[in-house]
């Protein structure tokens, strides 16, 4: 039987993620369970965690599993992922034998390695991640890479449950740019832009030029959704009439794609829209609108104190739920195992 990862929300159908978010809110309930009883799953960390260690760690704890830390040319050996590299260089092993040993000791791999930032079609391969796909033979889960599917789910939920609906049809959802001193990953603005439109909301991506616009692969992803799921989605360069009869505010920062790897030419036009922060004056715009982030995040450099202090922020929540839908991906990965 064909092993099913959790790569990204795009492999999963609608009645799937569903079912993951129905059982997540059962976890939210009730946090405690016999799921993982026995069973245990490799973290690795290629790159700095604190919400997603956590709550993994937590959340294989809770269902009665065993979380075992990985951090690659820290803690474990580095990891070569090229065939036919002459490994006399710093990697010491490679993922052909990585993937295939963890497999044979734990129950489920977890992976989170973000970009190299030098060339974007080499890193929109998401090499990393789907090379443990290749060589494990347990179920493979995406902690983030060049997609966030976790926060993805975490997300939905809060929303879900802020507006007490599953169906969050007709929503107007804006998943704003926001300035930030240094560029960062695209990963949780590619994943907003999927799981928002999967879910038929009215999606703008509001983003300050051309330039900022996401990887086609995610604009065509949006447009498959809404075709697949109802709603609308577009692209705009216009803060207050975006933000105008909003139902819900998603911010980002992320750098632009034509400048990826060679960020300063980039600089000057990152700098010159320190004004798309998410202020009171734009939230004042929308209705009654909620606004959430990923975390963490640059208090007065992407939203101010008094949105993220005000009652419409729900990223405190949506941050609580990776918890409870991690456990349910793991809960559900680990019994079709």
């Amino acid at each position: 039987m064909a092993i099913r990862h959790f790569l990204s929300t795009q492999d999963w159908s609608r009645a799937d993620l569903d079912a993951l978010l129905a059982r997540a809110a059962q976890f939210k309930q009730n946090k405690l369970g016999d799921d993982l009883k026995g069973k245990s799953i490799a973290l690795l960390f290629f790159n700095p965690s604190m919400r997603t260690r956590t709550s993994f760690e937590l959340g294989a704890f809770q269902l009665g599993g065993h979380a075992v830390v990985l951090q690659p040319g820290k803690d474990a050996w580095p990891i070569e992922f090229e065939l036919g590299t002459v490994m006399d260089g710093e990697t010491e092993e490679h993922i052909a034998e990585v993937a295939r040993v963890l497999s044979r000791y734990v129950d489920l791999i977890a992976v989170r390695a973000f970009p190299k930032f030098k060339d974007w079609s080499v890193d929109r391969q998401d090499h990393v991640i789907h090379s443990f796909a290749k060589y494990a033979t347990v179920p493979v889960i995406n902690m983030e890479t060049i997609t966030h599917p976790m926060q993805e789910l975490a997300h939905i939920l809060a929303l879900q449950q802020h507006f007490k609906t599953n169906d969050l049809r007709g929503k107007k959802y804006v998943l704003t740019w926001t300035y930030h001193p240094k560029p960062l990953n695209t990963a949780v603005a590619n994943s907003a832009l999927q799981i928002a439109t999967r879910y038929g909301m009215d999606v703008t991506l509001l983003c300050p030029t051309p330039e900022y616009a996401l990887d086609q692969r995610y604009l065509d992803f949006a447009r498959q959704n809404v075709a697949e799921n109802g709603g609308s989605f577009a692209i705009s360069h216009d803060v207050d009439a975006t933000y105008q009869g909003a139902d819900i505010v998603y911010a980002k920062s992320w750098g632009a794609l034509p400048y990826f790897g060679n960020w300063e030419p980039e600089k000057p036009i990152r700098d010159a829209h320190k004004h798309f922060i998410v202020d009171e004056r734009k939230m004042a715009l929308t209705n009654h609108g909620v606004f959430s982030h990923c975390l963490p995040l640059r208090r007065n450099v992407k939203a101010t104190d008094a949105v993220m202090d005000s009652p419409a922020c729900i990223a405190i929540d949506e941050a609580e739920n990776r918890l409870h839908v991690q456990k349910a991906v793991m809960a559900a990965l680990a019994k079709n195992k």
